[in-house]
């Protein structure tokens, strides 16, 4: 079985725009309704059985049930009988936004944190529709038909491949700009791509964005810094405006405009590298670090700038689309290791060049890190000796 996202740019006109707002307010305020009854589930079980509140009481019975996704949606089909902006959205497209919720909670409970939080207007920026009959895509005249919408535009850059099926169809909202994420399914079996041919190291940083074992340095593009300055003054002026007026909206929406902009740039930046890294070697190795522990430091902004956890899933699509050999490699020591010798040479931060007393092997830090990785990453999938995998990266 295998699965594919493809997103395209939809032009919906003023008034299917204006409906796909208001589907996207109703499916916010359903989430935040549907939370709001499991908040209030939960803390009436905490409240004491021998005493009461000073200010309020929860009126909910004892043995009124947990408020579970078959319950909310059975409670939301008898509300749209009732109300009429409930039905003026497609039901599934409903359903889904509570399955969305209680996705969040079995997260939550799987790592021990992350409770979902209510969403301000604005904030639920997508709807997803999840079946379809037949093809929405109208490829000669470049329409796809959505429930309840109709036919709207759309910018069919690249064909949907033959043999694939239409599952799934999410439409996005991007500061002004209106996207569709279509799932698109084929059943056959991908082949699993085995260690094979040339590789290489990849080593991801905030001076170098990428160091290879093969010697290519690539610099970090800095695209938030550089929009930096001009970011701080749109927000500079939306802090003016009155909140809620017209020329909040109109500020707010230009903030987020450079903001799409820049992402646009990171994105398409990694997918162009990823494939000029792909074309040089057969087989790749990365750090299996977590990058949202860096986010957390001194240098965390630059670490979001760059989009470094970004970049290496990007990598591993494009490994798996064009028959390339993705792994990730143990993270621990790797600038602290000479790639030639294997002895532990300290090196502080500020230490940009690698000198080994040992082998006096010397070279930029950030190419015998990826060496390193490199080295590791063909140890864990060949059964060679180790001085055999040495040569081979050298």
């Amino acid at each position: 079985m295998l699965r594919l996202n493809y997103q395209y740019r939809i032009y919906p006109d003023a008034e299917q725009a204006i409906t796909l707002c208001d589907w996207l307010e109703t499916s916010r305020r359903v989430y935040n309704y549907a939370l709001r009854q499991i908040k209030d589930w939960s803390n009436s079980r905490k409240c004491p059985i021998d005493r009461c509140s000073i200010v309020s009481e929860y009126v909910i019975p004892p043995d009124e049930p947990y408020p579970s996704e078959y319950k909310q949606n059975a409670e939301l089909a008898k509300a749209k009988k009732t109300n009429p902006r409930l039905k003026a959205v497609p039901a599934q497209n409903l359903q889904c936004t509570i399955k969305q919720l209680h996705k969040g909670f079995d997260f939550m409970r799987e790592r021990g944190f992350g409770y979902p939080r209510f969403k301000k207007p604005g904030k639920l920026r997508s709807t997803l529709f999840p079946q379809f009959k037949t093809s929405p895509l109208d490829a000669q005249n470049n329409v796809i038909k959505l429930p309840k919408l109709g036919k709207v535009t759309i910018n069919l850059h690249r064909p949907i491949p033959d043999g694939f099926k239409i599952k799934n169809v999410r439409v996005i909202k991007k500061a002004d700009h209106w996207y569709c994420n279509i799932c698109i399914q084929c059943d056959v079996n991908v082949p699993s791509v085995g260690f094979h041919g040339h590789a290489i190291g990849v080593d991801l940083g905030l001076d170098y964005l990428v160091a290879t074992s093969d010697s290519l340095q690539v610099k970090r593009p800095r695209f938030k810094v550089k929009a930096e300055r001009k970011l701080k003054l749109l927000q500079r002026r939306l802090n003016r405006k009155q909140k809620g007026s017209a020329n909040y909206r109109k500020a707010q929406l230009k903030v987020a405009r450079l903001h799409r902009t820049v992402a646009a740039q990171r994105r398409d930046h990694h997918y162009k590298l990823a494939h000029q890294l792909l074309a040089e070697c057969d087989s790749i190795f990365f750090e299996d670090i977590d990058f949202r522990t860096m986010a957390k430091g001194m240098l965390g902004k630059h670490t979001l700038d760059a989009g470094l956890g970004e970049l290496r899933q990007i990598t591993k699509t494009v490994a798996l689309k064009l028959g390339k050999f993705f792994d990730t490699v143990d993270h621990r020591g790797t600038s602290q290791e000479c790639p030639d010798c294997g002895v532990t040479v300290k090196k502080t931060l500020a230490d940009r060049i690698h000198r080994c007393d040992n082998c006096c092997s010397v070279k930029p830090r950030d190419v015998a890190s990826a060496q390193v990785i490199c080295n590791r990453g063909i140890a864990k999938h060949q059964t060679l000796p180790v001085e055999h995998r040495e040569l081979e990266t050298a």
